[in-house]
């Protein structure tokens, strides 16, 4: 199976890897780094054949993300969450689809999804005010995904809470320049925003429980599979792509590195047979967390692709394996680093550079084991777990 995007990016892999100093110097991507991804087509890999898409599999989508994330960690980050994007968008409503894409196909929207703001019903739609944190690659787009609960006339939660997510052009949000400062992922510019009394028509507010339960997808998505993946397995499958990319950097960094090192003791790396095998070994584990990532997509897309349907219990095993395969990953990186000596963590040599990212990424959400686990493991000794925040992920 070829992948034209994969081939394109290749080609700009040299320039990808030099640009990954100046995107964190500079707090986001350079012009010049969202213009690769631009020209390469990645973030219109999963968007749909109707506004130009490739309608991709998602697997080649993870491929992708996986091999710009190993050039440089922000890039791939960016490409995975910004890239993931177009694929709900080709599930949301013709009129918002044309909104968006119609004078512009390559149009980029960001996000985040965490309900952080709150809808106020009105005539018409919604008054929606909120702040967010996160918002990865939002300087080179223009519209956004936010996430948001449903309130009352007075603007307070209704409860239960229900999530949604609204869709909002930039003219409608503020980006705080001045939001993103932290250890790893510099160069992705997650900043926060602000939404002050913007309206939202009817049509841009989506319940997010449409997209859990297959209804979104089987009233307005394409006919192609990849819109019929469940969306948590879907959402997650740039982030952790991403992760396990910059383990693969930090592996082939590490390893260009080792090829002429002499060690304080005078030993040769090539000489030193525990740091051979640490590198080994861990190789073996980022290998494995690939071949695991690739192969859950996968095998829902084919189960999706032969009319069967995703059960709840397929849905937290989908989880559990994209967490495990991101720790993993990151695990074994730092078996690498640890083994790089000390100039191996200068600021001008990228081992450190994907070290912090690859934390910072594990740092997300979605990678967070714990409630993931403890419902995947209920439902294999076969007790339905409760309903609550410990499924929000799954």
């Amino acid at each position: 199976m070829t992948n034209p995007v994969l081939d394109a990016v290749e080609k700009h892999a040299e320039e990808i890897a030099a640009l990954g100093p100046e995107n964190e110097k500079l707090g986001k991507l350079t012009d010049r780094a969202a213009e690769i991804l631009r020209e390469t087509g990645v973030i219109r890999m999963l968007q749909s054949a109707k506004y130009g898409g490739a309608e991709a599999h998602p697997r080649d989508f993870a491929e992708t993300v996986m091999r710009i994330a190993s050039l440089d960690g922000s890039t791939g980050w960016v490409a995975g969450i910004v890239g993931v994007h177009p694929w709900e968008m080709s599930m949301m409503p013709a009129q918002l689809q044309e909104e968006i894409w119609g004078a512009d196909q390559d149009t980029w929207i960001a996000s985040p999804y965490a309900p952080m703001g709150v809808l106020r019903p009105v005539e018409g739609g919604y008054i929606f005010n909120g702040r967010w944190q996160f918002s990865s690659g939002t300087d080179h787009c223009d519209w956004i995904f936010l996430g948001a609960f449903l309130g009352d006339a007075d603007g307070n939660t209704i409860m239960p809470p229900k999530n949604y997510h609204v869709v909002l052009p930039r003219s409608d949000y503020e980006i705080v320049d001045d939001s993103w400062d932290v250890v790893g992922l510099r160069g992705t510019g997650s900043k926060d925003i602000i939404v002050t009394d913007a309206f939202i028509p009817e049509y841009r507010v989506v319940e997010f429980a449409k997209f859990l339960d297959g209804s979104q997808p089987e009233e307005f998505a394409p006919a192609d599979p990849a819109y019929r993946v469940p969306f948590t397995t879907a959402f997650p499958l740039g982030i952790t792509s991403a992760v396990i990319g910059i383990a693969e950097g930090a592996l082939a960094a590490h390893l260009a590195y080792q090829k002429t090192r002499v060690q304080i003791t005078g030993t040769k790396v090539k000489d030193d047979p525990y740091v051979l095998y640490a590198i080994s070994a861990a190789a073996e584990e980022i290998k494995a967390s690939r071949t695991a990532m690739l192969d859950n997509v996968t095998r829902l897309y084919d189960k999706v692709a032969a009319g069967e349907t995703v059960t709840f219990a397929e849905r937290a095993a989908s989880r559990r394996t994209q967490v495990a395969a991101a720790w993993r990953a990151v695990r074994a990186m730092d078996e690498v680093v640890a083994r790089s000596g000390g100039n191996g963590l200068r600021m001008d040599n990228p081992i450190q550079r994907f070290w912090r990212d690859g934390h910072m990424g594990l740092a997300h959400a979605i990678h967070v084991p714990g409630s993931v686990f403890h419902a995947s493991a209920l439902l294999d000794i076969e007790v339905t777990p409760p309903p609550g925040p410990m499924l929000s992920m799954i």
